[in-house]
């Protein structure tokens, strides 16, 4: 068998792609390496999250779920300001809505962003002192 080139890649397991076979025949699982989708995702999140308008409607929305004229008067803020708010929440995946009759219900996606609302206001304890 020839000695392998430097620099070239080791060979494969035909049938397993991410699995590497190492001179000396020890076998080498491939590191999965992130995709960089995953960052635009946590980059929307983190977006999602850095208005302090937001941060207050996903804060009344972790009480429970709301009718969008609701958050319009807590929020002090116009329709069509809360419309642009909660695009980008739901875009973001953190909020979602729906319509009965002319009315927006709206509420929380999923009870991981009320744990992240926790960690963020833990971090945020533990920064300030």
């Amino acid at each position: 068998m020839a000695a392998a080139k430097r620099g070239a890649e080791a060979p494969h397991y035909p049938d397993k792609p991410d699995t590497l076979l190492a001179p000396g025949g020890c076998v080498i699982k491939k590191k999965s390496k992130s995709k960089p989708h995953d960052y635009e995702r946590e980059a929307a999140i983190c977006k999602a999250f850095a208005n302090p308008t937001r941060l207050q409607l996903v804060a009344m929305l972790e009480r429970g779920d709301r009718w969008s004229a609701e958050l319009q008067a807590g929020l002090g803020i116009s329709k069509a300001n809360l419309s642009q708010h909660l695009g980008i929440l739901k875009s973001a995946g953190l909020v979602g809505t729906r319509r009965e009759g002319k009315q927006l219900y709206c509420g929380l996606s999923m009870p991981e962003v009320k744990q992240a609302m926790t960690l963020l206001r833990t971090m945020i304890r533990i920064h300030a002192r």
